[in-house]
């Protein structure tokens, strides 16, 4: 090796060291980017969270006496005065200006002023607001250590059917209450009940009015999640159990929403059609290029099984939506190829394509040509050779295809939300039921699906496993 070399050799190992050093020095800072949605501390910000008078301290709260509906909005628990119904969280708040003024982070509250308890909890605390006439008409008393148990097992079960894995509230061990509508901690300050613009929200902001969720800012923090419930007197909220074993089962089975299963089987049981067809004529038209012609097409063919889906879904986006002619000419026509079922017929085929293609070439390329040339010469026409010779004699690859592609169809997630959306019974297949499901807290029927797209997939692969193992015995049989 030259000198020349030896030295560009060195310099590549040098630049692959120095990369690898930048990526894990980054790692830190984008994982805990990927917590949520307001900044990290810079380097030397300090998080105060200073404890203020009235700190309630303690273990992981023990909920197991708390009954809790069925529908996982109230809750009673033996022996207290007061039960807890139209609990909600919400897992995010907003950051934007309200009305063209900073105001902090907030959480929307889906009620009046004065009507509802709120919870929001900020790193490693939460503060409990409990309005004051709420909290007379209810005799909760903070200072009352049986009190203010009975709210926290309360809070705790509820927020444990609603969290969808993030952190629940039962991990907080710090909890501040008050009846005050402005409460602050450290330099924290908390501002509840707050009506403007005829919308009521929770607040979170600095002490100095300045955006604590921002990386510079010496008194960083970060809001986790805000709960919400209304503390109502305990004979006033039924509490409906949720039913256990198979009635639990039945009662699932006959309340879950089907549509995702039906949208999916239109859409694949019709894109796998189109797949097919496109797959068999590109395949054929592949085959006789030149090789480099060839390498071209075959590299635009392929590229939908390369691509994110997420990018597939965007690029169709643009292509079909008013931003083109083409796709102002099918809205204008009334038959918009965007947002609506022909959306996710288009999506599946794009995506799932490439698997269809790819198998038809290679069976097709293992043929032997002597046999099709020998087919010519007695007269058979090339459509006759195809479907006569080429495609019986492909038919194992083929099938195989067929199964990957409308395995891949009926899975596909990112073209098709970005495309069609998620318009119940329109476009929400499976997977997107899946991902909004969780998203709205109901893993039951997001594991429900998950569960049927699995076994779904072992059935494709054990047929494609049989399919396999009983062509290679003919074969062996016919050699």
């Amino acid at each position: 090796m030259t000198k020349r070399g030896k030295r560009a050799k060195r310099f590549i190992a040098s630049l692959a060291v120095a990369c690898a050093l930048a990526f894990a020095a980054a790692l830190p800072a984008l994982a805990d980017d990927a917590l949520g949605d307001v900044d990290t501390p810079a380097a030397g910000a300090k998080a105060q969270t200073s404890a203020a008078s009235g700190a309630q301290s303690s273990g992981e709260v023990d909920t197991s006496a708390v009954q809790v509906s069925k529908d996982g909005d109230a809750a009673a628990l033996d022996g207290s005065s007061f039960a807890i119904s139209d609990f909600s969280r919400a897992q995010k708040g907003s950051n934007r200006s309200i009305d063209g003024e900073y105001r902090g982070y907030a959480y929307l509250i889906g009620q009046g002023s004065g009507q509802v308890a709120q919870l929001v909890a900020v790193d490693d605390y939460v503060v409990a607001y409990i309005p004051q006439k709420m909290a007379q008409e209810r005799s909760i008393d903070f200072s009352d250590s049986q009190t203010v148990d009975a709210l926290k097992k309360l809070f705790c079960a509820l927020d444990a059917g609603q969290s969808s894995g993030s952190v629940p509230l039962t991990n907080i061990s710090t909890w501040y209450f008050t009846a005050q509508q402005t409460y602050a901690v450290g330099a924290v300050r908390f501002q509840f009940d707050q009506d403007i613009s005829g919308k009521t929200y929770a607040l979170v902001i600095g002490a100095d009015g300045s955006d604590i969720t921002d990386s510079e800012n010496a008194n960083y923090a970060k809001p986790s999640f805000a709960d919400f419930g209304v503390i109502a007197p305990a004979d006033s909220v039924t509490i409906t159990a949720a039913p256990t074993g198979l009635a639990a089962m039945s009662e699932f089975l006959q309340n879950l929403d089907w549509s995702p299963l039906w949208v999916s089987l239109r859409t694949t049981g019709i894109a796998i059609v189109f797949i097919v067809i496109l797959g068999l004529l590109a395949a054929y038209f592949c085959l006789n290029l030149s090789p480099r012609v060839k390498s071209i097409f075959d590299a635009i063919f392929t590229i939908p099984m390369v691509l994110p889906p997420t990018v597939c879904g965007f690029i169709l986006l643009f292509l079909c939506g008013s931003n083109t002619a083409f796709g102002r000419f099918w809205i204008e026509t009334g038959f918009p190829l965007i947002f609506s079922p022909t959306a996710c017929v288009i999506a599946a085929v794009v995506v799932a394509f490439p698997l269809m293609y790819r198998n038809a070439l290679g069976a097709f390329e293992s043929l032997d040509r002597n046999m099709l040339d020998a087919a010519r010469t007695l007269g058979w026409s090339n459509a006759k050779i195809f479907v006569r010779l080429m495609l019986p004699l492909s038919w194992s690859s083929i099938a195989a295809g067929m199964v990957l592609a409308f395995a891949r169809a009926l899975g596909e997630f990112g073209a098709t939300l970005f495309m069609a959306g998620n318009y119940v019974g329109i476009t929400r297949t499976i997977p997107i039921a899946i991902y909004f499901e969780w998203m709205n807290g109901n893993s039951d029927v997001a594991w429900f699906w998950t569960a049927v797209i699995i076994v779904f997939s072992l059935v494709v692969i054990v047929f494609i496993n049989l399919w396999s193992g009983h062509t290679t015995k003919y074969r062996k049989r016919s050699e």
